[in-house]
């Protein structure tokens, strides 16, 4: 199980459809970890500036992953205008466990 720091840019101009779609996409991110692909969400929460988000999810792999993100209710609508998954390896602090 490897945790990956997942980077969503919103789309320009999808306040108001974000805002829409906000509670499937919290339930969506909460139940990660209940079926059986493997993800389980660690943290997640958006910029202060409103441009995007930073997730950190433990998946078994970048490939499984990136196939449970394509059912965010974020992504459905369209609002993620940039998605960035990279590895990662928190070696100290509060995360450190799922090193």
């Amino acid at each position: 199980m490897s945790v990956f720091a997942v980077e969503y840019v919103y789309a320009a101009g999808s306040d108001d459809v974000r805002a829409e779609h906000r509670p499937a996409h919290r339930d969506f991110l909460a139940g990660l970890g209940t079926d059986q692909d493997g993800t389980a969400l660690v943290a997640s929460g958006p910029y202060a500036d409103g441009s995007g988000a930073l997730l950190l999810i433990a998946a078994p792999s970048q490939e499984v992953l990136a196939q449970t993100l394509k059912n965010d209710p974020f992504a459905i609508i369209g609002s993620i205008a940039a998605l960035r998954m990279t590895e990662w390896s928190p070696v100290l602090g509060e995360l450190s466990h799922h090193a």
